[in-house]
């Protein structure tokens, strides 16, 4: 399964991704940001997407959901939204169920990585 996640501004929750990456067992991951977040490193390999998280809620949701096309193999991701804010979340979740592609959710938790 591929693990799909915001970096968004605020170094401290990218963290949180850092440790999924990690820990999860992952076909492929897709990591979206901005300029500021291409400094995100990883010794395991990811695709990142740069996206302008400046636009209005409804052209970013068009421009995650035209650059996630094809991108994903299966019926669903698993998903993390740990970094970013509300109009981020709601675009790119959004942009997955338009594609269409489920959704599920995932955290690093004190047990590893579950699924919420």
């Amino acid at each position: 399964m591929e693990l799909i996640a915001l970096l968004s501004r605020g170094e401290g929750t990218w963290a949180q991704v850092s440790g999924l990456i990690k820990f999860g067992e992952w076909d492929k991951v897709i990591l979206l940001g901005d300029d500021f977040a291409k400094q995100f490193q990883h010794e395991k390999k990811f695709e990142f997407i740069k996206i302008d998280l400046n636009k209005k809620i409804k052209e970013l949701k068009d421009e995650l959901q035209s650059k996630l096309k094809g991108k994903i193999s299966g019926t669903e991701v698993s998903l993390s939204i740990a970094s970013g804010d509300g109009k981020e979340h709601m675009a790119l979740i959004s942009a997955l169920l338009n594609l269409p592609v489920g959704i599920r959710f995932a955290a690093l938790t004190i047990d590893g990585v579950v699924d919420l």
